[in-house]
């Protein structure tokens, strides 16, 4: 659909079109720019590769390096009042020659505004392009789409705590049908990172510390928003997704924005490179960002060995790279790995770097610079086509626009808010429960303290909506962490008034449910301009350790629920405590989800998907690292994690039984199955992840204590057994051996098989 009226600045005035004006001038500019309407990159008939370049072919040197940038919305695309598009001078500078690009339009309108403005923001960009070549409209997701009026879903690390594939999968479905509805076409999510250090603040963006588990996420996160295994198709209903940040982002030292990575070849590929890989090959990712850091001191966007010999040559991938914010300039002006802005412009373009994001001094630079050294035309032919091609594959040059009537019916559906729940209910993990103390029994005369920091205002009413009338509830949250600035927040002073009124109202309650942990001020992206969002410490800020001794000595059972965006060392918590929900972000029902868990509505079924430490200082301290890791401890301190990897409680109780392996060798070219019995021992129904774990007895090179290489989410009934079958491949046994170069040797193997990385039956076998 045409959209009716465009509404756009000239010189920062306003100017008014009818529309008929425009359609009718609409339709002239397409007659008189596009060379014939017979070109061949009209016809949707024809190979989308015979499209581009034929299109390419008609493209000047300008309208090419437009095709390989982009730019914020916020430099000048407003709406008005009466939805009309209100278009700065600089944004209509900026889309004279076209644009690959522009980054969150709308995101601040309802999800119909939204679609309204994009349409006659692409109305715009297609009518003043020469060929009518339209844009893409770019978006992220980390609780769902971020931009206003649609569905809230937990963040990527509560997806992994569900270790539901199927869910996470129908998630980002939705996430790319209410991104579409509003008129985005691309996703710089999701991300395929390992976080395996909290300090870092980005660390509930991506799907924790393991690399199977977010390989598996991943796969499903780019298919989901892709609507499919084969990518976006011909029909217009998704977007596209960005895989980011190529590579190794979580691994900056010290846990700093910006830092140096330094990871070693084998861990590189054996576990950092397999997210990465399978969501180009198995899930067929449209895009890939770069890494704002560098790799073993070769920045990642002057690295044409990641970027085009491992992507493209060896994974095959055919979609674009785009940069991080403004990382082409930062090659001269922060990596000082270029002598001068031309030098990064050209190293980012031979590298691998399609799209420059925002920067105005990088690849803006490109039509003078070709002008002057014509062999870079060949590297600016192949970035903007593989733009275009991206283009062609949305669907963008036969349905550009969104069509309004389906918007309304399409964001925030039920359906939607029931998938929201069901990931706050399969995301919830229980990690202690002394005496049974949950579920709470809804008795007569009940009464129940919520207290502390991260309580919202919306929690008491979740509560009681949950409670019924036989309970009674007080709440106070206290005090703040932070003082909530957005860039550099400051933790808050003294609370001991707060902390002893909070302490009187849980010595008059029954039980006492401390809400405990961290929000989006103590755990954030740490920006370029001096905003702040990692830490040296993973000890909960402030009085949080205060008020959990002060409320102990009140003497009622206490429930921990814990809010946070990055893992904790919460070793005074879990010794206090009673019983502890771990919930990390979850969706905009969470509160409603948990207070129905609380009360045995729901049985917790989330299993870490991180290890939680019990200080700072035993970092590193993921699960899978190397056994000679473990032969060691610390002075004064007790040895292993707090809490486990994949460790996670049920209100049942589960039992394993009769691991079994159909053989006791297995073949080079064969596999080997793996059966175990499962049963719900407990006397409610109840879901359990099934993990199993392989190791490597001998390598010839030392090789990880154990790796995940399977799970399965399984419902029992109370007093059920169920048979939970895995098949081992010899993919799942190969690694990169000592010549660097991938292996499988022969030799003995350890198979386990639980309920966490820390308990497991085990079985062996032997590779021929």
């Amino acid at each position: 659909m045409t959209p009716s009226v465009l509404f756009t600045t000239s010189k920062g005035l306003r100017l008014t079109q009818f529309a008929g004006i425009v359609i009718a001038m609409a339709s002239m500019c397409r007659v008189a720019t596009s060379a014939e309407r017979g070109a061949i990159y009209q016809d949707a008939s024809q190979p989308i590769d015979v499209r581009v370049e034929d299109l390419l072919g008609r493209m000047t040197l300008q309208e090419k390096v437009a095709q390989m940038r982009m730019f914020h919305a916020n430099k000048g695309i407003e709406f008005s009042d009466d939805d009309q598009l209100v278009l700065s001078a600089d944004v209509q500078r900026r889309l004279r020659h076209g644009i690959a690009g522009i980054k969150n339009p709308g995101e601040h309108l309802t999800p119909e505004r939204a679609a309204s403005l994009n349409n006659q923001l692409q109305e715009y960009v297609i009518t003043r392009s020469r060929l009518n070549i339209p844009a893409l409209f770019v978006t992220e997701s980390y609780n769902g789409v971020d931009a206003a009026g649609c569905t809230r879903f937990g963040r990527p690390i509560n997806m992994a705590a569900t270790w539901n594939i199927s869910l996470t999968r129908s998630i980002w479905d939705v996430i790319g049908r209410e991104a579409r509805l509003r008129g985005m076409h691309m996703c710089h999510s999701p991300e395929a990172d390992i976080v395996r250090d909290p300090r870092f603040g980005r660390m509930s963006e991506a799907f924790g510390e393991d690399t199977h588990l977010t390989t598996e996420m991943v796969v499903a996160a780019v298919t989901g928003v892709q609507g499919g295994y084969d990518g976006v198709g011909r029909n217009t209903t998704h977007i596209g997704a960005v895989t980011k940040h190529f590579a190794g982002y979580g691994q900056v030292l010290g846990g700093t924005n910006f830092a140096a990575i330094e990871i070693s070849p084998r861990t590189l590929h054996d576990e950092i490179f397999p997210p990465f890989r399978d969501a180009v090959q198995r899930a067929h990712s449209l895009g890939v960002m770069a890494s704002h850091g560098d790799l073993n001191g070769v920045a990642s966007h002057a690295n044409p060995w990641l970027l085009t010999e491992v992507l493209r040559k060896q994974w095959g991938f055919q979609g674009y790279v785009v940069s991080d914010s403004n990382d082409i300039a930062r090659l001269h002006s922060f990596m000082k790995v270029a002598e001068t802005p031309e030098a990064a412009i050209e190293m980012a373009l031979r590298a691998g770097v399609d799209v420059d994001l925002y920067s105005d001094v990088a690849y803006a630079l490109l039509p003078e610079m070709a002008e002057r050294n014509g062999e870079m035309m060949e590297y600016i032919d192949r970035s903007a086509s593989r733009v275009l091609r991206t283009k062609f594959i949305l669907g963008l040059f036969e349905q550009p626009y969104v069509d309004l009537d389906h918007v309304r019916q399409g964001v925030r559906a039920a359906s939607s808010f029931d998938l929201a729940k069901q990931m706050d209910e399969e995301s919830i993990i229980l990690l202690k429960n002394e005496h049974k103390l949950l579920p709470l029994r809804k008795t007569n005369a009940l009464k129940v303290a919520l207290l502390g920091p991260l309580l919202d205002d919306s929690t008491q009413a979740a509560f009681e909506a949950a409670a019924g009338d036989n309970v009674e509830f007080s709440a106070k949250r206290g005090f703040k962490l932070t003082d909530e600035a957005k860039g550099n927040p400051k933790l808050t002073g003294s609370s001991d008034q707060a902390i002893e009124r909070m302490a009187s109202m849980a010595g008059e309650a029954d039980v006492a449910v401390l809400f405990l942990g961290g929000d989006k001020f103590t755990a954030k992206e740490a920006f370029f301009n001096n905003a702040l969002g990692d830490r040296d410490s993973i000890d909960p800020v402030g009085q949080q350790n205060a008020l959990m001794q002060r409320i102990k000595v009140a003497g009622k059972p206490v429930v921990v629920v814990l809010k946070h965006r990055r893992t904790l060392s919460i070793t005074t918590i879990a010794e206090q405590a009673d019983a502890i929900l771990d919930c990390w972000d979850l969706s905009e029902f969470g509160d409603e989800t948990l207070a129905r868990m609380m009360f045995g509505e729901l049985s917790p079924s989330g299993k870490l998907p991180v290890t939680v430490p019990r200080s700072i200082g035993q970092i590193p301290f993921h699960y899978s690292q190397k056994e000679i890791n473990y032969k060691k401890g610390y002075l004064f301190s007790t040895p292993g994690p707090l809490f486990p990897f994949g460790h996670g409680l049920s209100y049942a109780s589960f039992q394993y039984d009769n691991l079994a392996l159909s053989d006791e060798e297995m073949s080079r070219d064969g596999t080997l199955a793996v059966s175990i019995d499962v049963s719900n021992t407990g006397d409610c129904a109840a879901q359990e992840v099934v993990q199993l774990y392989v190791k490597d007895v001998i390598g010839s090179v030392t090789r990880p204590d154990k790796e995940l290489k399977g799970f399965r989410k399984i419902k029992l009934k109370p007093g059920e057994t169920r048979q939970v079958q895995f098949e081992i491949t010899p993919d799942m046994l190969a690694f990169t051996g000592l010549e660097l170069k991938r292996v499988l040797e022969p030799g003995d193997y350890e198979v386990m098989v639980g309920t966490s990385s820390a308990d497991c039956r085990k079985a062996s076998f032997r590779l021929k």
